[in-house]
């Protein structure tokens, strides 16, 4: 077997170094704490149903009678019995879709509970974390936001290192300074993802609880590069950004998955799964990319019209003046 040059093999240890300072950088931003604090507020849900046994089928939707009576007695203190002429306050309704209820409401269909969910995940996305460390039904939806919403924002930060317009609009604080190098913040982002994976699925959050979580995302940053370099030349992506926003939106899809499996039934991806996944996440991931750098084109073309638009109503407005 051919060696490899000394000049390559201390170039990719000082590359593999840089990479590690800037994680340890990037990590100095992310707040596990305030992960845990959200994840663990009191949240009380006002329930709404024509009659008593309407409201027991609602709440054994969301706290099945088969739990224990620690656990349901822990979930009934979230799901409260409200009447309509009531003057409770709650920090979420949710009414049968058999009663008369406010236009804004959040109806609980009998016919299909799980939309009822994927209505308040998407509509009181500030509530999903800590209803789902308690009520079953919301776990795996909330995770599934949780990893869309992460892998979108690496997919949009891979095309804002080329677009650097676009990246004030990013809400990553550890995206800039010296140390962003692009594999470092889209770690990071895959780390603050894993918190809060975690505190939806009730489990202990923070670099200490989750050291072995974070390592396996630390480390498998060089393997899902190297596979999407062998992986690209298999998969017609095209030219510009659309490969790096794909490859980015992938790698923290399939981080997700694997980590959302592994605080659910106790272990993750296997590398054949991984593998498989990856290949159908890239895939996806060029449909994603083509969108998101399509939606930025027209954000940016209304926001050069609007300028325009304000610069010519100034000069016309000082010319009248004048």
């Amino acid at each position: 077997m051919a060696e490899e040059p000394a000049g390559a093999v201390s170039g990719s240890f000082a590359m593999s170094l840089n990479y590690l300072r800037n994680v340890k950088d990037a990590l100095g931003w992310l707040k596990p704490h305030e992960v845990r604090e959200k994840a663990e507020r009191s949240v009380r849900v006002g329930m709404f149903a024509e009659s008593d046994l309407a409201l027991f089928r609602m709440e054994s939707y969301f706290a099945p009678i088969g739990w224990s009576s620690a656990r349901r007695a822990g979930a009934v203190e979230i799901l409260q019995r409200a009447e309509p002429e009531s003057d409770d306050r709650f920090d979420l309704e949710i009414w049968s879709d058999a009663m008369r209820h406010p236009p804004s409401a959040i109806t609980f269909s009998w016919q299909n509970p799980e939309r009822t969910v994927r209505r308040v995940i998407r509509h009181h996305e500030d509530l999903a974390i800590p209803l789902a460390r308690h009520l079953e039904p919301f776990r795996r939806p909330t995770a599934n936001h949780v990893i869309g919403k992460i892998s979108r924002e690496n997919a949009l930060f891979s095309v804002a290192t080329a677009l650097p317009d676009v990246l004030p609009l990013l809400a990553f604080p550890w995206a800039a300074g010296e140390f962003a190098s692009d594999t470092a913040v889209l770690t990071a982002n895959q780390i603050r993802m894993a918190f809060m994976l975690a505190a939806a699925s009730n489990r202990e959050i923070g670099y200490r609880e989750q050291r072995n979580e974070i390592g396996t995302i630390i480390a498998g940053a060089f393997g899902w590069r190297a596979l999407a370099r062998e992986l690209v030349g298999k998969i017609p992506f095209g030219g510009g950004l659309i490969p790096k926003a794909a490859i980015a939106w992938a790698g923290t899809q399939v981080v997700g998955m694997s980590l959302e499996r592994y605080y659910r039934i106790g272990y993750a991806y296997t590398p054949a799964e991984r593998k498989a996944a990856w290949e159908d996440a890239l895939t996806r991931g060029r449909q994603v990319a083509a969108g998101l750098i399509e939606g930025l084109k027209i954000q940016g073309l209304k926001e050069r019209k609007g300028n325009k638009e304000g610069k010519g109503s100034k000069e016309a407005n000082e010319m009248n003046t004048v």
